[in-house]
C-alpha cells in the first residue's frame, strides 16, 4: 500500500484516543450491562459510522437497559418510542396543533416535535407495527430531518436509532420493508447470556446496590470520532474486496457461485459495500490501527449481509440460513 499522509484527524493520537475512549466506555457500560461486548463494539461502531442497528432478540435481554446506558455514558438525550399496533407517524415524527396567542387572540399552527427528536432513539419492538409507521423513520434515518406540513426539521446530531424486533415467527408482527431494513448497518442478534452470566444478572437485578454511572464521552466526542473514521485510508485491494464480496450475493450477477445462485432470491446492494468500508474503518481505529485490513471486513460481514440478502425456498426446504450462506462465501472469497 502506497505511502499516506495523515492530516490532524486521522494522526495516532487521535486514533489512540479513540480507542482508550471505547475502552473507557466498555468499562462503564459493564457496571450495568453482563456480557455483550460484542454487541456493545459493533453497536459503538455504528455510532461512529453515522449509521443504525437493527437488534433481534426474543424479550427479557436487556435490549432496552443496554441502549439507554450508551445514551447515559456518552450523555446524549434518549428517547423511546414503544411500537405497537395501534401506533401512528405522527406519533413519531410530531403533530401540528393549533395555538392561539394570548396577546393578539389569533390562532395559528404549531408545530410540536415527536420523540424523534432526541440523539438516541429507541424504536423498541419495530416490527410490532405496520409498514406505514415503520416508514415514518425512514426521511429521519437516511437524511436526519423531517418534513411535517411542508416545513424540514433537523434532527440534533449525532442522531442514531436502534430499532429492536422480535422474532419474526411470534404473533402480532410485521416483516420490516425491505427499504427500511437497507437503513441499518448492522443487524445484531442476540443470545441468551452463558450460565456464569445469567448468574451474575440475577445476582446483580436482585440486590439493593445500584452501581455508579460516569459520563465518559460527549455527543461532540461522537461526532470528532465520526469524522476521524471518514479520513481514515483503505487499501484499494481491501475495497475491491469489500465490493467483490457484496457482488457475489447477487444470483443474477456473473460472479456469484453456483450456492449462491441455489439458495438467494436476491442479493445486496452498493449500500452495503459503503457499510463494510465504514465498519472496517471503524473497526481499526477502535483497535488503535491507522487503517483497516480484509480482516475487519470480514469481521462485520454477517452483521451487514445478514438483512439485506433474502434466501428462497430451496434455502428454507434444505434448512440453510442467511448466517450460513455469508460464511460459505467469506471462505470462498479472496
Amino acid at each position: 500500500m502506497p505511502e499516506t499522509n495523515f492530516d490532524n484527524s486521522t494522526s495516532p493520537d487521535t486514533v489512540n484516543e479513540l480507542h482508550a475512549g471505547f475502552e473507557s466506555l466498555r468499562a462503564e457500560i459493564g457496571k450495568v450491562i453482563v456480557g455483550q461486548d460484542e454487541i456493545i463494539r459493533q453497536i459503538f461502531l455504528s455510532m461512529i459510522c453515522r449509521g443504525h442497528v437493527l437488534l433481534v432478540g426474543v424479550p427479557g435481554l436487556a435490549k432496552t437497559l443496554l441502549v439507554h446506558t450508551i445514551a447515559d455514558a456518552i450523555d446524549l438525550d434518549f428517547s423511546r418510542i414503544q411500537f405497537t399496533p395501534d401506533l401512528m407517524p405522527s406519533d413519531i415524527t410530531g403533530t401540528e396543533i393549533i395555538e392561539e396567542d394570548a396577546t393578539t387572540g389569533r390562532r395559528q399552527f404549531k408545530f410540536v416535535k415527536g420523540p424523534v427528536f432526541a440523539n438516541v432513539v429507541l424504536a423498541d419492538e419495530i416490527n410490532r407495527t405496520p409498514p406505514k409507521t415503520q416508514a415514518a423513520l425512514l426521511e429521519a434515518m437516511q437524511e436526519h430531518r423531517v418534513t411535517a406540513a411542508g416545513h424540514t426539521y433537523s434532527l440534533p446530531e449525532p442522531f442514531f436509532v436502534l430499532a429492536t424486533q422480535n422474532p419474526i415467527e411470534q404473533e402480532g408482527t410485521y416483516p420490516l420493508p425491505e427499504a427500511q431494513l437497507d437503513r441499518f448497518m448492522f443487524n445484531l442478534w442476540l443470545d441468551y447470556p452463558t450460565f456464569q452470566q445469567e448468574v451474575d444478572i440475577v445476582r446483580q437485578t436482585t440486590s439493593d446496590s445500584r452501581p455508579e454511572k460516569l459520563q465518559v464521552m460527549t455527543g461532540e466526542d461522537i461526532q470528532r470520532y465520526q469524522h476521524l473514521v471518514r479520513q481514515i485510508p483503505v487499501a484499494d485491494n481491501v475495497i475491491e474486496y469489500a465490493v467483490r464480496l457484496v457482488t457475489k450475493t447477487r444470483p443474477e450477477g456473473g460472479l456469484a457461485p453456483d450456492f449462491v445462485k441455489n439458495y438467494l432470491g436476491y442479493g445486496a446492494g452498493p449500500r452495503a459495500s459503503q457499510y463494510l468500508i465504514l465498519g472496517a474503518k471503524a473497526m481499526a481505529a477502535l483497535d488503535g490501527r491507522l487503517t483497516p485490513g480484509i480482516e475487519d471486513v470480514n469481521s462485520i460481514a454477517v452483521s451487514v449481509l445478514r438483512h439485506r440478502i433474502v434466501p428462497n425456498f430451496t434455502a428454507e426446504a434444505d434448512g440453510v440460513s442467511s448466517v450460513e450462506i455469508i460464511n460459505r462465501m467469506l471462505e470462498n472469497t479472496v
